[in-house]
């Protein structure tokens, strides 16, 4: 157990080094000078070019690309992701005033994905009437291709407009995220639907299914109690590999709903090409996706003993 708390903590960080690097590079070969663009930003504003090098001075943009890389890994193992190119804040402290808002927003998304989905596969697996097995597992495709904002704009138009239930844009509180979180919700409870209602199909036909009814257990007894744990972790790791395109989301849909947070500073920081910003969102995205997956790959060996088991001979076969 413990060589593989070490080799799933060494994988999470090697992925996070990974996105860091790779996010610097792209951002280093950008044709584009961000200073340039900061100080042109303001029409009929002259521009200086004794300012403008002191500012590629000061946010380090005139060093060779090596000690550029290591000023900016070296600061970020200690917790500071620089200052934006814009506004002179701290990245830290922008992600904070942005922080909460697309996290209400995440996690409200993710509850009802989990619920909404765990919820349809239990039912479509646990229905003996064919007709309405087929409605149900037909219903996770035709949602995980739906497009986000086109998602959206549908909800927005009848539940906003049309039956006024909730606030249009700029909303707060759970009136205001509520529409929001369903539409990322809805691709993502597809997909988790899916992948669990594979997984309880294969389940029910164990052995011990049998034997659980040869007890007396009822049909429903068994499938929360025998079936659904060890069907579960096909989900849960779908879950987590989720949790990046649920932020990756965010941009969108805080767009299309007029919210702040996470998406619009990224939105901002992108056409401003304000690379600290850019790069303190995508270390601070890939921070929360390892994270999570890390905490999974923890949480899995617990429903199900055989990963350990199964990922220890894969190991010893190929040494």
């Amino acid at each position: 157990m413990r060589r593989y708390v070490i080799g799933r903590i060494l994988q999470a960080a090697g992925v996070l080094w990974a996105a860091f690097s790779l996010s610097f590079v792209v951002l280093y070969l950008l044709p584009s000078d961000p200073v340039e663009l900061v100080a042109n930003s303001t029409p009929g504003t002259p521009v200086d070019a004794a300012a403008l090098a002191e500012l590629r001075a000061r946010y380090g943009l005139d060093q060779p690309v090596w000690e550029q890389y290591w000023t900016a890994i070296s600061h970020a193992v200690r917790g500071d992701l620089g200052h934006s190119i814009g506004s002179g804040q701290s990245v830290t402290g922008a992600l904070g005033e942005a922080l909460p808002a697309t996290l209400a927003l995440a996690g409200t998304a993710l509850l009802f994905a989990v619920l909404g989905g765990t919820a349809l596969a239990l039912a479509a697996s646990y229905t003996r009437r064919p007709w309405l097995r087929g409605l149900l597992t037909a219903l996770p495709p035709l949602g995980a291709s739906m497009p986000t904002f086109w998602v959206g704009l549908i909800l927005l138009q009848v539940f906003s407009f049309q039956l006024r239930l909730v606030p249009a844009f700029g909303g707060t509180g759970f009136s205001g995220t509520v529409l929001p979180a369903l539409t990322l919700a809805i691709p993502v409870g597809a997909v988790i639907a899916q992948v669990l209602y594979s997984s309880l199909v294969t389940t029910w036909r164990q052995p011990f299914v049998e034997v659980a009814f040869a007890k007396g257990a009822s049909r429903w007894w068994v499938q929360l109690r025998h079936v659904l744990r060890p069907a579960a972790g096909p989900a849960l790791t779908v879950s987590g590999l989720w949790v990046g395109t649920v932020l990756a989301g965010s941009v969108v849909v805080e767009t299309v709903f007029a919210r702040t947070g996470i998406g619009r500073l990224t939105q901002e920081a992108v056409l401003m090409q304000d690379i600290p910003v850019v790069q303190g969102i995508v270390t601070f995205a890939a921070l929360v996706f390892v994270s999570v997956n890390l905490l999974i790959d923890l949480i899995l060996p617990l429903l199900d003993p055989r990963v350990v088991q199964h990922r220890s001979s894969k190991e010893r076969a190929h040494a």
